[in-house]
């Protein structure tokens, strides 16, 4: 009897021993994935400083004399941008060459030509960001040389008015941001050409483009 239950015991303790070395060689669970954190990307600041170059035409208005003006336009622009939340506020300036003109009959001398041979803005910008894009309206200082023709001579000056307009501005890439707008511009009073009854007042709208580069 008693070498059965040592018999007995014997083949358990085998086969455990034998079931926890099997236990022993089997592959571990591996752990579980970490998840990777998700990218946020970061949301597009509009401050600081920008330079910039700007181009387009001018179509209607008053040349003088009720005549339209339209022509052309490019130059240099120059600005800076503060952001508080998705508000932005901004001071801009620009002056660009510009070809604008239009001819007008004066009881007088007959055919006036008024041109515009450059112009400038000194202007405040207010806008709305959506990230990386900005919807805006901006106002302020118009300037300009006007000059009007006759066949009896001419007549130049340089008058300030004012304008008022609006835009879209996006960042295209890196520091670049690319920009369309609309800007109505009055110079007041043209100048009056020898013998002519009056100048007449000078208006155009303008539509262009822009490239800046922030800093």
């Amino acid at each position: 009897m008693k070498k059965f239950v040592f018999a007995t015991a014997g083949i358990v303790a085998m086969a455990v021993g034998v079931a926890t070395a099997s236990a022993a060689d089997l592959p571990r669970r591996p752990p579980p994935p970490v998840k990777a954190v998700p990218y946020v990307a970061p949301i597009y600041n509009w401050t600081g400083l920008y330079l910039g170059i700007n181009g387009g035409g001018a179509f209607g208005g008053r040349s003088g004399y009720g005549g339209n003006a339209t022509g052309g336009l490019i130059g240099g622009t120059l600005g800076y941008n503060w952001q508080v939340g998705q508000g932005v506020f901004g001071l801009e300036t620009d002056l660009d060459w510009a070809s604008i003109k239009g001819s007008g009959t004066d009881l007088i001398v007959g055919s006036v030509d008024t041109k515009n041979n450059y112009l400038g803005t000194v202007r405040g910008r207010l806008g709305y960001a959506w990230d990386s894009v900005m919807l805006y309206v901006t106002g302020g200082l118009a300037y300009g040389n006007l000059k009007s023709t006759s066949v009896f001579g001419d007549s130049s000056t340089t008058r300030a008015g004012w304008t008022l307009g609006g835009g879209l501005e996006f960042a295209i890439s890196g520091p670049w941001t690319a920009k369309v707008e609309y800007l109505y511009v009055d110079l007041g009073d043209a100048p009056t050409p020898p013998f002519a009854l009056e100048g007449g007042r000078f208006s155009t709208n303008i539509v262009r483009a822009g490239l800046n580069y922030r800093f």
